[in-house]
């Protein structure tokens, strides 16, 4: 008789939620680069038609926006990740 070649449930999980944890870092990490790189480099002379603090808009994405965006997205993925462990059932310690 031949065996069955599924995964053990607990496999199977883990594998799902590695690949849920990839993608919200896939996501978060692309938004990172868009507003770093985009903000900061690529629309910079759009964006310098506006103005924040005083300062050009592009020049504050390349110099301060970007930072506060990527301590956003860290938030984000902490608030995220707590959720996907609370669903599979990970705990700390």
């Amino acid at each position: 008789m031949p065996s069955s070649h599924r995964e053990p449930d607990d496999r199977r999980a883990s594998r799902r939620y590695w690949r849920i944890n990839l993608a919200y870092l896939g996501v978060l990490l692309s938004v990172w680069f868009t507003v770093s790189f985009g903000c900061g480099i690529l629309f910079v002379d759009r964006l310098n038609h506006y103005r924040i603090g005083g300062a050009k808009l592009g020049f504050w994405f390349a110099q301060q926006g970007s930072i506060y965006v990527f301590v956003l997205l860290i938030a984000i993925y902490v608030i995220l990740m707590n959720r996907l462990d609370r669903r599979f059932g990970y705990r700390e310690g």
